[in-house]
């Protein structure tokens, strides 16, 4: 019997929970010859919607996650080696005859792959710009090429003025579809918002919200070994429908349910048990928070605004709220709360 419940991975077919009309907008954009800005917060499910609606196009795709990209260079070498994935060897190697730098390629018998690499001190623009201009020339009117660039703010702290020659060149470009994916809310919107910035207006924005409660309610319910209403009520409101932590804490309880028959108490049991299991990690996370950084995840833990605070400075505050974002911990929906509902009930049992 198989767990219906997944994460941590790209998630698809019957895993995959509702958002049609955010997958209906993505392919009507894609459909188009616009680009794409997705922003939300981390673990929302951004990269397997993108991958979902890409597959409906029949398009060929391929995905860079900005985290893994060190330099310009790393960027260039990471795009054409998903380039080789795609198309085959004898119709790019008359492609790259143009190209300024040419990489060293191997391939490896064993598994089939391509890899791609340059000589050191190589100069990175040039190498970007002619792969990027592969990227063109490989795409037609009839398969036009989709390009995913996820947590594109990292763009920002790689090198100074890759965003303007990004832009320069994309904004040439025939044939292509680019989606920007993003969980840096302030940053993704210092990219594509201010008018100063190189990607002004570059591409249609949207916001990827949480999936709406009857919807998570129903795609639980129908999942469940017996159909709970209670289980899946309790699910959600520990949760509070985050896409992610959602998924993770529903495979619990459907192995309490399946495996040790349990009817009582079962979702506080599975909370307890993911909770003990990362102990050891949330401990090392905690220890490396300063005093303002505690007092502000115990005040949201308790579902208090920090805000509200009077014994910290306004700016210290907005400041500390401001970095536990920007490195993951807090998010901001509706209200600040903390990212992960079991990191949160840890704090409370060790306040």
């Amino acid at each position: 019997m198989k767990n219906p419940f997944k994460y941590g991975t790209i998630v698809d077919d019957e895993f995959f929970t509702d958002r049609q009309r955010e997958l209906q907008e993505i392919v009507r954009t894609m459909n188009s010859e616009n680009h794409l800005v997705l922003i939300s917060p981390r673990r929302f499910g951004k990269s397997s919607l993108v991958v979902k609606a890409i597959k409906q196009t029949g398009r060929p795709y391929l995905m860079v996650n900005l985290q893994q990209v060190v330099s310009t260079q790393d960027l260039a070498t990471k795009l054409l080696k998903e380039t080789f994935k795609l198309y085959k060897w004898e119709r790019l190697k008359h492609l790259m005859r143009s190209f300024r730098i040419v990489p060293t390629i191997s391939a490896n018998p064993m598994t089939d792959s391509i890899d791609v690499a340059f000589q050191p001190m190589t100069d990175s623009r040039v190498l970007l710009e002619d792969v990027l201009s592969l990227l063109n020339r490989v795409s037609t009117q009839e398969h036009r090429l989709i390009v995913a660039l996820d947590e594109f703010q990292e763009v920002t702290t790689m090198e100074k003025g890759l965003d303007k020659q990004l832009r320069a060149i994309m904004q040439l470009q025939q044939n292509l579809n680019y989606i920007f994916l993003g969980s840096q809310e302030s940053m993704m919107e210092e990219i594509f918002e201010r008018k100063k910035s190189p990607f002004y207006h570059f591409g249609k924005l949207m916001r990827l919200a949480k999936i709406p409660y009857s919807d998570f309610h129903d795609y639980i319910l129908q999942r469940l070994p017996t159909q709970r209403e209670d289980v899946t009520a309790d699910i959600l409101q520990f949760t509070s429908c985050h896409p992610y932590y959602t998924q993770q804490l529903a495979s619990q309880v459907w192995e309490l349910m399946t495996y040790e028959r349990m009817e009582d108490n079962i979702v506080e049991s599975a909370i307890t048990r993911l909770t003990q299991a990362h102990d050891l990690d949330f401990e090392r996370l905690w220890i490396n928070f300063n005093r303002t950084d505690k007092r502000i995840m115990q005040m949201l833990s308790r579902g208090q605004s920090p805000l509200q605070s009077a014994t910290l400075p306004t700016s210290t505050l907005f400041s500390s709220i401001k970095r536990l974002m920007k490195i993951g911990y807090v998010i901001r929906t509706d209200a600040y709360a903390i990212e992960d509902p079991f990191f949160r009930r840890w704090i409370l049992l060790n306040s």
